[in-house]
């Protein structure tokens, strides 16, 4: 009889408990704690090439096909907030982390955990919600899965999605493919989810709304493609921990530093303002309906006039480069000359806010 092969055998936590004992809101921040809890547990859990590469969804390859396949899960709060609600930003956030792989959306899974005692006509609106912003995707929502906890247990609703998108032929965007002198390019005004969220938590009242940047990416990326090719090295969308830490993920990656340039970074007047009342920093503000962009240097000028002739990239702007200095580090260059390093985010500033 053959002996009992032990699962566990050679598994540890890599993570030191005795400094983490339990998780925190920061685990879930998108920064330095998300950072350890996915290299330090997770990656090595589930050790294999596909998941290594660390970006927003996995690539395989199908036959002669490259399908992009992704999952993330939404527990925002509050569920409804100016722009959007968490039916149609489950829809956006699965099929722009497709979007970031470089795949054209082709159906998506839909899991919802339900709090008992959640009212029926509340959790209507927001399938109606998700099934107009899949259709006006044109992506199919074909299989899903239901769950109910107690009275008390789930804070109403969480809502997973999983998507498979199908990469064309020529199309390999990775972090690990961005090269020194390449430019980096951000699709519009940054922050402007976060705050809208913040706004609506804090009371917060603007001469304008803002309203959330939650956007399907899918087609401002198709048409970026259609112009840089294999010029397009890296798409990233900056969501938890916002452009900061997306851009120190890919600086890592890499291997290479990346220099910012911060009076090129656009921010709305009124995004900065409410940054300055609740003590925030804009490149640590959470988006999502914009997408960071590293091209070569020759494709720079035609991929942001292809993203300025594109509704949802009429702001976008070259804000940075990247560099074999510094290796694994982002430098911002300050409005007034000088230079700091921005690293990735430390503790929790916006907690659940996709």
């Amino acid at each position: 009889m053959p002996e009992p092969v032990d699962f566990m055998a050679g598994l540890q936590c890599p993570i030191p408990i005795s400094e983490y004992p339990h998780i925190l809101m920061a685990h879930g921040g998108g920064g330095r704690l998300t950072q350890m809890l996915i290299e330090r547990m997770f990656v090595p859990a589930f050790a294999n090439a596909t998941l290594e590469t660390l970006h927003d969804g996995a690539v395989l390859a199908i036959n002669e096909a490259r399908v992009a396949f992704s999952t993330d899960s939404f527990v925002i709060s509050p569920r409804l907030f100016p722009g959007g609600d968490i039916g149609s930003l489950a829809v956006h956030g699965t099929v722009n982390d497709l979007a970031m792989c470089g795949a054209q959306p082709l159906a998506l899974a839909a899991g919802f955990i339900l709090e008992e005692g959640l009212p029926m006509d509340e959790l209507w609106g927001y399938v109606q919600s998700m099934q107009r912003a899949a259709a006006a995707v044109g992506v199919p929502v074909v299989t899903g899965d239901t769950k109910v906890v107690d009275r008390g247990k789930g804070d109403g609703l969480y809502i997973n999605t999983t998507g498979i998108g199908l990469i064309p032929a020529g199309v390999h965007v990775a972090p690990t493919r961005a090269q020194a002198g390449d430019v980096v390019l951000v699709s519009g005004a940054i922050a402007v989810h976060g705050i809208a969220i913040m706004s609506v938590r804090e009371g917060l009242a603007f001469e304008t709304t803002i309203a959330s940047d939650s956007a399907p990416l899918h087609e401002l990326v198709a048409q970026v493609l259609a112009v840089g090719g294999e010029h397009v090295h890296v798409l990233r969308d900056p969501t938890r921990g916002g452009v900061a830490s997306t851009l120190n993920e890919i600086a890592q990656a890499a291997g290479l530093g990346i220099r910012l340039d911060e009076a090129r970074i656009p921010v709305w007047d009124a995004v900065r303002g409410a940054c300055e009342i609740l003590g925030l920093d804009p490149l640590y503000v959470a988006n999502e309906g914009k997408c960071l962009l590293i091209v070569a240097r020759q494709a720079a000028e035609a991929v942001l006039a292809a993203l300025q002739a594109h509704p949802l990239g009429r702001e976008a702007a070259v804000i940075g480069e990247i560099v074999a200095d510094h290796p694994g580090r982002v430098v911002l260059r300050s409005q007034i000359g000088g230079q700091r390093v921005v690293d990735r985010l430390s503790g929790e500033q916006l907690p659940r806010i996709c």
